[in-house]
């Protein structure tokens, strides 16, 4: 028996890795729920489930190595970034999932919330909130739904060479903005979006991806903060949002 690591764990849920399985334990049985059928669905390389029990979900390691870590250099190749755009717009391409993400409503709302927390807690500056709230409008128009991840940060993306070995974490998958999946892997990593736009194949609107930017570290801050998570971090989210200034 290989040793047992903690490869996450917080208040909601925890990933454990023993040898060549990972074991993910959630209270939220409706994520895991999506999280298996969005694998199921996704026209991509995704991890083997080798069985679900639960509130625990098994499965297999994918080969390969992460595209990057938020806050560190990325070592994987422009090919490599490229290849992770074509298979974002693979997935975008697919069929929609049957259940959806957040709506502009909802998501405006929590924006507005979020801000008013940072701000009322002294978490950030305002001036450094309210910027980036400016920013961050150019997200919130209508979009045509495609079959988003959700949750595509740098670190759920695996490489082997310039090939994508799989793409992990759908419990957020649903239908959604494709733009918010191309800001989510490129965040904090600006320096590769144009190898991830030339992979992806289509004009990007790139002032949506850095509203997204802003968006969504706004939106992740408090969260990060809650679970013991550091979003000060050098080339994290709260230098992303200085980045706007």
């Amino acid at each position: 028996m290989d040793e047992v690591k903690v490869v996450v764990a917080h208040s909601e849920r925890a990933t454990l890795r023993v040898g060549d399985v990972f074991l993910k334990v959630d209270a939220d049985q409706a994520r895991i729920d999506v999280e298996v059928e969005a694998m199921a669905l996704a026209p991509v390389p995704t991890p083997k489930v080798l069985w679900c029990k639960p509130p625990v979900l098994a499965i297999a390691v994918v080969p390969g190595t992460a595209l990057g870590r938020l806050g560190e250099p990325s070592t994987a190749s422009p090919a490599a970034w490229a290849a992770a755009g074509a298979a974002i717009r693979k997935l975008h391409d697919a069929p929609l999932p049957p259940w959806q993400s957040r709506g502009l409503d909802e998501l405006a709302a929590d924006l507005d919330g979020e801000c008013e927390w940072l701000v009322t807690n002294g978490v950030l500056p305002a001036d450094l909130v309210t910027r980036n709230r400016q920013v961050a409008e150019a997200a919130l128009r209508p979009w045509t739904p495609v079959f988003t991840h959700g949750d595509l940060q740098i670190a759920h993306v695996f490489v082997d060479g310039d090939e994508i070995t799989g793409i992990i974490d759908w419990s957020e998958a649903g239908q959604g903005d494709a733009l918010f999946d191309l800001a989510t892997l490129t965040l904090g990593h600006e320096e590769h979006l144009g190898n991830v736009v030339a992979g992806y194949g289509t004009d990007v609107d790139l002032d949506v991806i850095r509203a997204w930017w802003s968006l969504r570290s706004l939106l992740v801050v408090r969260w990060l903060v809650e679970h013991g998570f550091d979003p000060t971090a050098p080339g994290c989210e709260v230098d992303v949002l200085r980045s706007c200034l």
